[in-house]
């Protein structure tokens, strides 16, 4: 942390480069997608993330939770259940006619799954990097998955996804509406 002892301008840069991010300037933000915590009122959007079976079976719940909070995110819902092939079939319905269909309905029927709803500004997009693939180092299927058929989450591919998929997992209210209070620290005054 750059401390009074840091000198001058290393405090300056440090300030410069926040109100960049909180401007969107170019040259001075990260590259990727802009990701960021639960944010105010229009700018406020959900996704789903489902911890599967293997994640559950391997202990890996907790860490997964905890980069969604890192990140900033506000968890709204989350419960376990055993799901049924009813429910993975309406979730997966576009591939029903992959020749791994029936495979991937026995897996995630194969014990119970660890259901959310994470919102944030750009939660979406910003889930999607952070899921990755299973060859991505930093993400949490490269960090955490072992193959390709068993990589730990799903995450919703757009907004429209999201909005249908949350209604296969949760009744509307099961969804919390609470006040984050990292909104200043995220975001600014």
């Amino acid at each position: 942390a750059a401390g009074p002892s840091a000198g001058p301008a290393m405090g300056s840069l440090g300030r410069r480069l926040a109100r960049s991010l909180r401007r969107g300037q170019p040259g001075l933000s990260p590259p990727g997608p802009r990701c960021y915590g639960s944010a105010p009122g229009a700018l406020r959007e959900k996704t789903l993330v489902l911890a599967k079976p293997d994640a559950l079976q391997r202990r890996l719940v907790g860490n997964i939770i905890q980069r969604f909070e890192r990140r900033g995110f506000k968890l709204v819902a989350m419960k376990l259940l055993q799901a049924h092939p009813g429910i993975v079939d309406r979730h997966y319905r576009e591939l029903r006619d992959k020749p791994f269909y029936p495979a991937l309905v026995a897996y995630m029927t194969s014990g119970p799954v660890v259901a959310m709803v994470w919102e944030g500004y750009n939660v979406v997009r910003c889930t999607r990097a952070m899921v990755g693939d299973t060859e991505s180092v930093g993400t949490i299927r490269g960090d955490l998955s072992v193959h390709v058929s068993r990589n730990v989450v799903h995450a919703s591919d757009s907004v429209e996804t999201a909005q249908r998929e949350i209604g296969f997992w949760f009744h509307r209210d099961e969804l919390v509406d609470w006040e984050s209070r990292d909104r200043d620290h995220t975001y600014g005054s």
